[in-house]
């Protein structure tokens, strides 16, 4: 008998192809009912599928009396219940590592947007405007001030990236890393009032939850950047919006927002603010890597072997 697993929301197709080969599949999201589905299937499932976004809550862990681990589709975990999966002895796995590289791109390419104005390049030309007159200079980053909220494997990637284009990098996050070549501020606020530019590349949840406030947006100023590529939770977004309108703060390169997928109409018609689709891991490659590793992480507990990635 094949172990059964509810998939909470889709995966690539790849991945759900592996999963039917594997185990019994109960898709929840499709389900007309879920209440019924968990209801009928909830007592012999043993696993979990599910992303960064979709989480699983303790209410739907105690759905499932049987459950040994929850795979999830991503590196950040705060929309898991990881208390109260530690409390009923829940592996939960994620997929770090993979994403790396495609997510520090992403920031660096906000920060050439933003600071290049890209976007509105773009624009310029498309609207016949060059036609007319120069479009006004740029900025460059060499030489100006990174800091880097929350230095864990993406940030050091972020910081190694921005090295190349010549800029000083300083970082906050949770305790100074002795094996780094960067300055460590153990005030936010003190480092973004010597940034240039603040990239938020920290967990989401409740210890990081709207870190990024006024008195953050204010120090950073208004010839200053901000880029989000952590969670839309990590920055006060009401602040960041007035800021943005008050002219407080100079610009903003957005992954992630509060409520994705809506976005602030504020947002949408400001020339210094550039946004994307909560799309930093969104490639072919790293897409696919990170659906082998749900499946490698399942495949491995219920062959009694150590999952890769566990989160606890």
């Amino acid at each position: 008998m094949k172990p059964e697993l509810l998939l909470v929301g889709p995966m690539m197709p790849h991945v759900m192809e592996a999963l039917d080969e594997d185990f019994t599949v109960h898709r929840l999201w499709e389900a007309e009912d879920r209440d019924a589905l968990l209801a009928q299937a909830g007592s012999t499932v043993r696993a979990i599928g599910t992303n960064g976004h979709l989480g699983a809550s303790a209410a739907l862990m105690d759905a499932l009396p049987k459950l040994e681990i929850i795979g999830c589709y991503g590196v950040g975990v705060d929309s898991i219940d990881l208390p109260h999966a530690a409390k009923r002895n829940v592996i939960v796995t994620n997929t770090p590592d993979v994403l790396n590289d495609d997510v520090a791109n992403m920031a660096i390419a906000l920060l050439l947007a933003t600071s290049r104005r890209i976007c509105a390049g773009d624009r310029y030309v498309r609207d016949g405007r060059w036609l007319e007159a120069n479009m006004p200079l740029t900025r460059s980053i060499r030489g100006k001030r990174l800091g880097i909220l929350g230095l864990g494997r993406i940030g050091k990637d972020i910081a190694t990236k921005a090295s190349v284009f010549g800029m000083d990098i300083g970082y906050h996050g949770r305790s100074r890393q002795n094996d780094v070549p960067y300055r460590y501020y153990d005030d936010l606020v003190a480092m973004a009032k010597d940034s240039d530019y603040l990239v938020a590349i920290c967990p989401g949840g409740e210890a990081t939850h709207n870190i990024v406030n006024r008195p953050v947006i204010d120090a950073l100023g208004p010839e200053g950047v901000l880029i989000n590529v952590a969670r839309g939770s990590v920055v006060d977004e009401p602040e960041l919006v007035a800021a943005l309108q008050d002219g407080r703060l100079g610009g903003a390169g957005l992954d992630v927002f509060a409520e994705e997928p809506k976005v602030p109409d504020a947002l949408l018609t400001m020339d210094q603010v550039v946004l994307q689709p909560h799309a930093a891991s969104a490639t072919v490659e790293t897409r696919h890597a990170m659906g082998d590793l749900v499946v490698q992480n399942l495949r491995a507990h219920f062959a009694g072997q150590p999952v890769l990635t566990p989160v606890q």
